[in-house]
């Protein structure tokens, strides 16, 4: 991994020959290894940590920690960086100051958008920045055969992407189905990431008993899924290693932090998986899961130990995640171990985080991820739902989760038609094909937004990401779709022929190209705005944007129908 040269210099600095670049003196070290808290040096060479001991007392730059707390760099175990909504340099600026140094992360999201190219501009564009980026091969693109994406990416990509420099691993393997059926062309992507001896992780979503026996038996590490304490036991006892997710859709810690103990620790990191710009910049990033889980009686060593040497070792992460000689030098200087207010950042050695960023991160701009918006012209007739029965599928919300439930009603008709009720809460949605221009358009029935009037659009609509829009009357959807189409993607509230709010995401209809302080005040006008026409979820596009995934159960929307997703199949939306 090193030169001899570099070798040669390392060697020199931690046996005392050579000054340091960078000493860190009177640092309160938390050592991930053995658990324990204790006052030493540090003695970093180039981007590399030479040694640690109190006896080091030389350096070109010497930075007094005045006995405060050193922890590695801290580490996103899974996430998806597209679901920032911003840039990869804007979104590493947002969570350098909170301590994160390396993200691992899965680009599914514009790789179903724009297949290669996009995969290839989230490689360029992270590696533009001081963040640690380990970019995962998106393993369902497109997730299911249930809904059109804008790319597939097929074993044969897959082992292109594979052989590529700044490809890890193969990314959460979502179509868990398809694994235990041993459908073969999931298998062969399986063979392909195990003979070329990568990291696999997974996507198990309730999976149990031998089908989950199956899943893991083919090669799969990992899951970030878990709802339940009993979920996540029975995967650990399998073997896998377990993800607790705390993002911005789905919140899993509070739940499942109860299964830590001394004997299964290792087997526990800390992931994301979605984090958007509001959360990212009032309650922070991995630093805000670190509080989180110490509140919830986490001892805060281990806690480190989960969000830094854990989520490394199961990615095979050489030489990160702990602060050692040998190891590369992410280091973070907090002010204490309940709070975890971070006081310097360091990334292989360069320090870029002293109370406000000390480093330019430059946005990398590719003109292959702008424009991406290809729908056909629509029409208010596009969102008719003729009469075709008695009782209809009905797609029920459950707050802050990305599950949702299901049941069956007489919906309000009007001229054969279905429309909306507004008494009960029973909205019409629609996801819009849009990277082909096909024409295809799935309609369905929603409850649980609580919408009186207007309509809400996105473009980002998991997986595949086409547009998908709720409203109250067929005119003020067809609006609000047509207006996310007009400034290429994005968030849009209308309401009585009027744009009440946007948030333009013109970087592939999912991530801004704005700062995140712009980002946020967009959102907040949003949300106000959907509060407005009588929204009553907290973040109604976080919501928006999963009732269109057709991997996580039960009743989902796709531009080709409605998905039961426990069964794995359209089904009608008429009983």
């Amino acid at each position: 991994m090193f030169t001899v040269g570099k070798l040669k210099s390392i060697i020199d600095v931690a046996a005392g020959r050579e000054i340091p670049d960078t000493l860190l003196t009177h640092a309160k070290l938390v050592n991930v290894f053995t658990g324990e808290i204790y006052e030493t040096h540090i003695a970093v060479v180039n981007d590399v940590i030479a040694g640690v001991r109190s006896d080091y007392t030389e350096g070109k730059q010497i930075i007094d920690c005045h006995g405060q707390y050193v922890i590695p760099g801290l580490i996103d175990a899974h996430m998806h960086l597209e679901s920032s909504l911003l840039s990869p340099a804007e979104f590493a600026k947002a969570v350098i100051p909170h301590g994160t140094t390396t993200i691992v992360i899965d680009p599914h999201e514009i790789g179903n958008v724009l297949g290669m190219s996009g995969i290839e501009y989230m490689i360029n564009a992270t590696q533009a920045t001081p963040l640690n980026a380990y970019v995962m091969a998106p393993s369902c693109v497109p997730a299911t055969h249930m809904e059109t994406a804008g790319a597939e990416l097929n074993p044969a990509k897959i082992e292109t992407l594979l052989s590529m420099d700044g490809i890890h691993g193969l990314a959460e393997m979502m179509n868990f189905p398809g694994v235990f059926l041993g459908i073969p062309d999931v298998l062969k992507k399986l063979e392909i990431a195990g003979q070329a001896d990568r990291p696999i992780d997974g996507h198990s979503p309730g999976l149990s008993g031998k089908n989950l026996n199956a899943y893991l038996a083919a090669g799969i590490l990992s899951d970030h899924e878990c709802t339940t304490p009993e979920e996540a036991l029975e995967k650990l006892r399998l073997g896998a290693n377990i993800f607790i997710r705390e993002g911005s859709a789905a919140k899993n810690l509070e739940a499942l932090i109860g299964i830590v103990n001394e004997k299964n620790y290792h087997k526990i990191a800390f992931a994301t998986d979605d984090r958007h710009p509001d959360d990212l910049v009032e309650d922070g990033h991995m630093d805000d899961i670190l509080r989180r889980a110490i509140r919830q009686g986490i001892d805060p060593v281990r806690a480190v130990q989960m969000c830094t040497l854990n989520a490394a070792t199961h990615h095979r992460l050489r030489k990160r995640g702990a602060i050692a000689p040998g190891y590369f030098a992410d280091i973070v200087v907090v002010d204490n171990l309940t709070d975890f207010n971070v006081k310097m950042t360091f990334t292989n050695g360069k320090l870029v985080f002293d109370n406000t960023l000390v480093v330019d991160i430059p946005d990398v701009v590719d003109d292959r991820v702008v424009n991406t918006m290809n729908v056909q012209p629509l029409q208010e007739s596009d969102f008719r739902i003729p009469v075709r029965g008695e009782q209809a599928r009905i797609v029920k919300i459950i707050p802050n989760q990305i599950v949702t439930d299901h049941y069956t009603t007489v919906p309000k008709q009007v001229n054969q038609a279905v429309v909306a009720d507004l008494e009960r809460d029973i909205l019409k949605f629609a996801v819009i094909e849009r990277h082909k221009a096909t024409g295809n358009i799935g309609l369905g029935l929603v409850n649980g937004f609580g919408l009186k009037k207007g309509a809400i659009a996105s473009s980002v609509a998991h997986d595949s990401h086409n547009l998908i829009v709720v409203g109250t009357s067929d005119a003020e959807m067809k609006h609000a779709a047509e207006r996310a189409i007009e400034i290429g993607g994005g968030f849009v509230v209308v309401a009585d022929g009027n744009v009440l709010g946007e948030c333009p995401l013109p970087i592939a209809g999912l991530m801004s190209d704005q700062p995140v302080d712009v980002v946020r005040e967009q959102l907040h006008q949003l949300h106000h705005a959907a509060e407005k026409i009588g929204s009553v979820l907290p973040n109604p596009f976080i919501t928006l944007a999963f009732i269109a995934l057709p991997v996580i159960p039960a009743l989902k929307l796709t531009d080709k129908g409605l998905v039961d997703v426990n069964q794995f199949e359209i089904v009608d939306l008429w009983v």
